[in-house]
C-alpha cells in the first residue's frame, strides 16, 4: 500500500516538490494536490496557418505540463466537435523522447468496437500511462459501440493489461446510483473524472461525497473545474446544453463582483479543498496560454505553483 512505501515517506517530506518523479499510477493514490488539465486537440477543419498555429499551442502546452507535476488530458471531439484524434496528433508532434508519464487520452464509445480496442492499444504502445473511457456527449445523435462504459473498460483490462483505466461520474445525478456503479465496477477503474462542478452550488458534491464514504469507493476522484473566460449570454446558454452552467452567479461574478476569470475558477477549487478533494482538472483554459492561466489560478486558489 501507499501508505507504506518508502517513497510516499520521503514526498511527505520534500511534498509537493518531488511528486513529478512518481509514476501516475503511484501519484495518484498519495495524498497529495494534484492538478490537472483537460485540452482539446485541434479541430480537424482547420487548414494553413490556423491549423499550423493549433498544432504549435498543443505543442508547447502538453511538453510544457508534461515537464511538470500536471497531469494532461486530451479530449476525444469534445461536445460534438470534431477533433484531430489526441493519439495520432499527441505521436505526430509531441516526438519520440518527450515525456510521457502524464499525458492522458479521452476515448469515448462513439467509434466502432474494432476502433476502440486498436486505440487502447496504440495508447499503450506509445507509452502513455492511461486512458480515460466514458461513454460521450449524446447531443450529435452518433450511437455508441456499447451501451455502457464500463463494458469497453472490462475488455480492456485483459487487453491492455497495466494501462490504467479512468472511468466518469456526474454528481448531478442520483449519487448513490451514480457512485453504486463505480463501486460495482471498480475492478477496471484506476480513478474517476467527474463532471465539471461549481461552488455556486455546492449540495450535489457534497451528497456525492458523502456517498463515496457510505459506499467506500477507493478510486482516485479528481474533480472537474470549469474555466468560465466571460459571461457572455450566448456562450453560457450554449454551455448549458452540455454541462450544468450556474449563468446568473457567473455573470454576477464578472460584472457586480469585479472578479477575474482565474479568480472564478479558484473559488472552486479553493472550495472544494476545503471539503477534502485534493485532485481536480481544469477544462476550457486556452490551449496556448493554458500553463500561464493554470499557474495563476493556482496561486489564487492558494495550492501553490504547479510544477
Amino acid at each position: 500500500m501507499i501508505g507504506n512505501d518508502p517513497l510516499f515517506d520521503e514526498l511527505a517530506d520534500a511534498a509537493p516538490g518531488a511528486a513529478w518523479r512518481l509514476p501516475l499510477r503511484r501519484r495518484l493514490a498519495v495524498d497529495l494536490p494534484l492538478t490537472a488539465v483537460e485540452l482539446r486537440p485541434p479541430r480537424r477543419d482547420l487548414a494553413g496557418d490556423r491549423a499550423m498555429d493549433a498544432w504549435i499551442d498543443v505543442y508547447h502546452a502538453v511538453r510544457g505540463f508534461a515537464r511538470r507535476d500536471t497531469v494532461v488530458f486530451l479530449t476525444d471531439n469534445a461536445i460534438g466537435t470534431g477533433e484531430e484524434e489526441n493519439v495520432a496528433h499527441l505521436v505526430k508532434n509531441l516526438g519520440p523522447d518527450a515525456p510521457r508519464g502524464r499525458i492522458v487520452p479521452f476515448l469515448t464509445l462513439k467509434h466502432s468496437l474494432d476502433y476502440c480496442l486498436r486505440f487502447a492499444a496504440r495508447v499503450q504502445a506509445e507509452r502513455f500511462p492511461a486512458l480515460v473511457v466514458l461513454g460521450g456527449d449524446a447531443h450529435d445523435g452518433v450511437p455508441r459501440c456499447l451501451p455502457r462504459a464500463w463494458m469497453l473498460r472490462e475488455r480492456l483490462r485483459s487487453a491492455c493489461p497495466g494501462l490504467l483505466l479512468g472511468g466518469w461520474a456526474n454528481p448531478y445525478r442520483d449519487p448513490r446510483e451514480q457512485v453504486g456503479f463505480l463501486v460495482e465496477h471498480a475492478d477496471s477503474l484506476d480513478f474517476v473524472l467527474t463532471q465539471v462542478v461549481s461552488h455556486h452550488d455546492p449540495g450535489p458534491v457534497e451528497r456525492f461525497l458523502a456517498e463515496v464514504d457510505r459506499q467506500r469507493l477507493r478510486a482516485p476522484l479528481l474533480f472537474g473545474v470549469f474555466h468560465y473566460r466571460s459571461a457572455r449570454r450566448r456562450t453560457l446558454e450554449t454551455l448549458a446544453r452540455f454541462i450544468p452552467v450556474p449563468r446568473a452567479e457567473i455573470e454576477r461574478d464578472f460584472a457586480e463582483r469585479g472578479l477575474t476569470a482565474e479568480q472564478i475558477t479558484a473559488r472552486t477549487v479553493r472550495w472544494l479543498a476545503g471539503l477534502g478533494v485534493r485532485r481536480v482538472y481544469v477544462s476550457n483554459l486556452e490551449t496556448g496560454r493554458a500553463p500561464e492561466r493554470l499557474a495563476r489560478i493556482a496561486t489564487a486558489a492558494g495550492t501553490g505553483p504547479t510544477r
